[in-house]
């Protein structure tokens, strides 16, 4: 028989050496813990540093080379300094087919997240040439996809960087349905959230369609293009010879196509003008944009604008000597200015609000309305319309420009989205008539019928079916002796805005030198105005 004290000494012992085993196990897992958490952590360092150099330092320096900067280094000039937060950086694809299950890049050839541009939250993606040509595979789609999904939620714009050599051939079929995946996108945000593309390098194929989906499309000379089908395609179907810059370069884009909204110089200069843009929008169609303090004075008058319209009507002004000594600060952000030189569109301020400004452009044919004139105007109407921006119009028109090129390309469709577009807005809309407003033209330039809230006129302005000429002429006609006379009857009764205004189809004839103040104090008790149109699915304007 063992003491109790043996019994008692044996135990402690015992649970000494139990302690002492479980304290050496317990040390032994910490060290295997540690050794792991070092190892994972290393591994997560090698795969950020990884995603930081895309393509690695070679192709850096070839993006370089060519003027161009890379995906991350356009990101650090849009956004804020130290907004920018990434998403997705990790991601790498999944595709095994010709050997790329070793080809992998961390980050997948898009860096995608979220910033602040003018201390406004942002959703960004930047494709990078660097990493497999800015391809697009199936994740990389996905990562698109899902910033997208979220500017939409939160009520946000989106810019996309785009410089792709398109779809990643690799992935067959799943890079098709990549780019399918974002186009929904783009449909779905559209009139929800601003939506904005820049062209920074190559975009061909299925690629061009989601830039063209969006609201705003800008390029960069000399290192960005927009095609279908590139010049060897072309060449081997039509057997013609076109280089890159004749067949999507910017200057194609810019004064003949109309895809482009505007070129600029560099990429440095491309980023600092989408920062300028996004300054007048709102975030979202839940919103208004943001008011900006000048010190512009609201009641300034511009003595010049009364003398500014010739006296004699065949003779041209700039619509942009107007715009500039009305808005604020004579600021214009002009839209499409290479495009349909014959109309004015862009954005600017009055009293601090953002509006979105139209005005025909006596420089250019007498501003005559055509069937691109109609679809650059009709199109920025509806944009204003959708983010809740005020439009200021300037009438100055003869007409739709008749002809048969005109006709036979369809100037009663194209002319009409234009009519269609002013009908259906419900912001609020001001117009001020210059001088001509003749015919129908006059009637789709935000006219009173199609629910204009303030339509003024200088006292230059003539609101007839045409001019006095070309009216004598037809009324006329048998009694060349008498239209001397008839037409200076028919200037004494149309040539001028009192029958307008004697029928309520103006609602004032102001002096030119006081428009500024006039516009402002309009929009100030025009800012809760309440209009909506009829419930429909959805519209169908003429296409």
């Amino acid at each position: 028989m063992f003491s109790a004290t043996y019994l008692a000494r044996r135990s402690l012992a015992t649970h000494s050496r139990q302690r002492l085993s479980a304290s050496l196990t317990q040390h032994r897992f910490y060290a295997i813990a540690n050794t792991k958490d070092a190892e994972i952590k290393a591994r997560i360092d090698e795969k950020r540093q990884a995603s930081l150099i895309g393509g690695g330092q070679s192709r850096i320096d070839a993006q370089h080379s060519k003027g161009k900067l890379t995906a991350r280094e356009r990101i650090d000039l849009l956004v804020d300094p130290g907004t920018f937060r990434e998403y997705d950086a990790f991601v790498e694809h999944q595709c095994t087919d010709f050997g790329m299950s070793s080809q992998k890049i961390t980050g997948d050839g898009v860096v995608t997240g979220v910033g602040k541009i003018n201390g406004r939250t942002t959703y960004l993606f930047s494709q990078d040439f660097t990493s497999f040509g800015g391809s697009l595979s199936k994740t990389f789609a996905a990562k698109v996809c899902k910033i997208m999904d979220k500017a939409m939620q939160v009520g946000a714009p989106v810019v996309g960087l785009n410089d792709s050599g398109g779809a990643r051939i690799q992935e067959g079929v799943d890079s098709l349905a990549g780019y399918a995946e974002i186009f929904q996108r783009n449909v779905l945000a559209s009139g929800v959230v601003p939506q904005i593309s820049l062209i920074m390098g190559p975009c061909a194929g299925g690629a061009v369609y989601s830039p063209a989906l969006t609201d705003f499309t800008f390029m960069v000379r000399g290192t960005s293009y927009l095609f279908v089908t590139g010049p060897d395609v072309v060449k081997a179907v039509t057997n013609e010879n076109v280089t890159q810059e004749e067949l999507g370069g910017a200057t194609p884009h810019t004064k003949k196509s109309g895809v482009a909204h505007d070129a600029f110089e560099n990429d440095v200069v491309a980023l600092a003008r989408t920062r300028e843009l996004l300054s007048y929008l709102p975030q979202s169609n839940r919103e208004t944009a943001a008011p900006r303090y000048t010190a512009d004075p609201i009641d300034r008058a511009d003595a010049a604008l009364d003398t500014l319209v010739p006296a004699d009507s065949h003779k041209a002004y700039d619509i942009k000597d107007v715009v500039g000594r009305i808005v604020d600060d004579a600021r214009f952000f002009e839209i499409m200015p290479e495009y349909a030189r014959n109309i004015v569109i862009g954005f600017a301020r009055v009293g601090g609000r953002s509006v979105g400004i139209v005005g025909n452009q006596p420089l250019v044919s007498s501003g005559v309305l055509d069937i691109d004139a109609s679809v650059k105007a009709a199109r920025f109407v509806r944009f204003c319309d959708a983010f809740n921006i005020p439009l200021v119009t300037f009438v100055d028109v003869p007409g739709f420009l008749p002809g048969t090129q005109q006709e036979h390309n369809g100037i009663i469709r194209e002319g009409a989205k234009l009519l269609y577009a002013y009908a259906e807005a419900t912001v609020p809309k001001i117009a001020v008539t210059t001088r001509k407003a003749y015919g129908g033209a006059q009637c789709v330039m935000s006219s009173k019928q199609l629910r204009g809230d303030v339509n003024l006129a200088w006292p230059t302005a003539e609101l007839a079916v045409m001019g006095a000429k070309g009216a004598v002429e037809i009324l006329w006609r048998r009694d060349p002796e008498g239209r001397a006379q008839a037409e200076a009857e028919y200037n004494r009764l149309f040539a001028n805005p009192l029958p307008a205004a004697q029928r309520g189809y103006l609602d004032d004839i102001i002096t030119p030198s006081s428009t500024r103040q006039r516009i402002i104090e309009e929009l100030e008790i025009l800012q809760h105005k309440k209009l909506s149109n009829p419930a429909k699915k959805h519209d169908n304007m003429p296409l």
